[in-house]
Formats: C-alpha cells, sequence, structure tokens
C-alpha cells in the first residue's frame, strides 16, 4: 500500500503541475474470442490479430511503461486465449510489474486462482441469464462454488432486462462471492433498447445504496455511484485509463475510445467513474479502489462463500 500511495501522490504532482498524463488503471483485451454471444457485448463479433505470449508480455511491459499500475485482463473471454499454462505465466510476470492484476470472465470455464482480482459476470438469475448471454447460469455457479479465489467477484452491468431482479440478483449473490461491482450497460452500437433512462438509473442507484446500507457486499463507492444517477456534479478524467486490443495497440482515454462512438450522457462505466473521483481525491472512492484491488484490507467484513 505504500507504493500504491507514493505512486498516486507522484501521478497528482505530474499531472497537476507538471501536465503530464498517465494512466493508471489498463485493461487489455487479450482475445475477442468468446465461446458465448451475448447480445450486450459487441466484442465477439470482432476479429482481429491475437499476439502469442512474447508480443503480450510486450504488451504488459509496454502499459507500465505508459505509466499504468493496475492491470486487467480481459476479452471475449480471456480464458480461450494462449497456449496451456501461458495466462497463468502472462499473470504471473505482470504481477512482477503491477500493483494488482485483474481477470474478468463469464464463468462458464473453471476459474482461475492465478490473478490477484477475479471477476465472474453475472447478469442475471437463470432465466435472464439466459436472455443476456446464454443458459449457462447453473455452470457459472457451479464453477464459483468450486472456486476458492481469495478475491472472487461477481460483476454486473445493469441494463433494461435485468433491472427489475436486480435486488434479488444481489442477495443471491452476496454470500457466493467476496463482493459484488456494478456498472450501467452501454450501447455499444446505438441500439438503446437495453439502455435504463435516466429516471430509472437514478431509482436503481437509490435500490443499491439502500443495499449497501443494509450490509450487502457492494463494492463501488457511495459516491461513484451517486455519480452514476446524475448527469452533472462531477468531472471524468478518461485519460486515467489506458486500452491495449488482441492486436497489440494501445489507446489511452476513454474505454469506447477507437471501439464504438462515445456519448458521455450514456455512461455507466463505473471504473471511469471511481478512477475519476479518486483523482479528485474523493475519499470514499479511493478506498473502494484499494478495496477493490486488494491493496488495503476490507473496512467490514466481507461475505465469505464457505
Amino acid at each position: 500500500m505504500l507504493e500504491a500511495t507514493a505512486d498516486f501522490l507522484a501521478l497528482q504532482v505530474q499531472s497537476r503541475l507538471l501536465r503530464k498524463r498517465r494512466p493508471i488503471l489498463a485493461g487489455y483485451k487479450l482475445t475477442y474470442r468468446c465461446n458465448l454471444g451475448c447480445p450486450q457485448c459487441p466484442f465477439w463479433k470482432m476479429r482481429s490479430e491475437e499476439l502469442g505470449l512474447a508480443g503480450a508480455l510486450d504488451v504488459v511491459a509496454r502499459l507500465y511503461e505508459l505509466g499504468a499500475r493496475i492491470l486487467i485482463l480481459e476479452g471475449g473471454e480471456p480464458l480461450l486465449w494462449g497456449a496451456p499454462g501461458e495466462l497463468g505465466f502472462l499473470i504471473r510476470q505482470a504481477q512482477r510489474l503491477f500493483w494488482s492484476v485483474g481477470l474478468v470472465t463469464n464463468g462458464a470455464l473453471p476459474l482461475p486462482l492465478e490473478p490477484d482480482v477475479l471477476w465472474v459476470s453475472v447478469d442475471g438469475l437463470p432465466e435472464t441469464m439466459a436472455a443476456l448471454r446464454a443458459p449457462v447460469f447453473d455452470k457459472v455457479m457451479a464453477n464459483i462454488e468450486a472456486c476458492d479465489h481469495k478475491r472472487l467477484l461477481a460483476h454486473i452491468t445493469i441494463s433494461a432486462v435485468n433491472a427489475p431482479e436486480l435486488a434479488e440478483l444481489i442477495r443471491f449473490l452476496a454470500p457466493r462471492v467476496r463482493g459484488i461491482t456494478v456498472q450501467f450497460y452501454y450501447p455499444y452500437t446505438g441500439d438503446t433498447g437495453l439502455m435504463l433512462p435516466r429516471p430509472q438509473r437514478a431509482e436503481v442507484i437509490a435500490d443499491l445504496l439502500a443495499l449497501k446500507r443494509a450490509g450487502y457486499p457492494i463494492l463501488n463507492s457511495t459516491a461513484a455511484l451517486r455519480a452514476l444517477a446524475a448527469e452533472s456534479g462531477w468531472r471524468c478524467h478518461p485519460w486515467l485509463v489506458a486500452s491495449a486490443n488482441p492486436d497489440g495497440s494501445i489507446v489511452q482515454g476513454c474505454y469506447l475510445k477507437g471501439r464504438a462512438p462515445i456519448a458521455c450522457e450514456w455512461c455507466g462505466f463505473s471504473a471511469h467513474t471511481e478512477m475519476s473521483l479518486g483523482y479528485d481525491l474523493n475519499p470514499a472512492a479511493i478506498v473502494a479502489g484499494l478495496r477493490v484491488f486488494g491493496l488495503m484490507p476490507s473496512l467490514k467484513r466481507e461475505n465469505s462463500k464457505r
């Protein structure tokens, strides 16, 4: 944690006084390939050159040199990338550089133990999961139950389809994972059918805040949740994030840059919100980030799945 604190202070000095803007969070899409075809996700439809282990190691090193100190591996489905053993090796090498290395998976394959943080995307109870992803709910829950990862988190992308059962889903997941993070669906292709209108988003966030106060392990900060409900009152700093693509190209800025039209009024990317509030020294956002990535002990007892 001392290293993270020193680096964060250096980031503040470099960006505010020297106007040198470097990212702190990096996402690396190892592959666009996926074993599911979720209608809310555009990436499984994309095609791209995919790097082998040597190329991926180079991308990880370049993200670190750019300034990033937290790395999240994603896809597509990142567990489909590489020959057997290569993903674990890549994670272990990245852990020598970064404060924390996370991985996001759809949970339909056996879950790895190597990442510092492991997210499983769960967007609904069985019927809703089948509509938004595939009929894999039971398989995902079995993989979660079989996994002993110490920072196994569920991640929910909230949409018009799953919002009505969100509270029930969180109550179901709470005893099975170590924490829950949320974001809102973004219409990558311009199709807003799954997107929650602002008034409904505000109602959902009010419910999330009530669940958080009641002790459910929602790890998004109260400040970030309130910011996601508002159309103003906070400032996004997209340069805090860098994104790497399967071909090794790297972009600094909004997660959507080079991937989809950017419409800030539709944004529901909680990572951008949390990082921006943290950069502006919001204490709740800073603590939430440190907790999620395992950089400080939990301030509350986190639910255990055992």
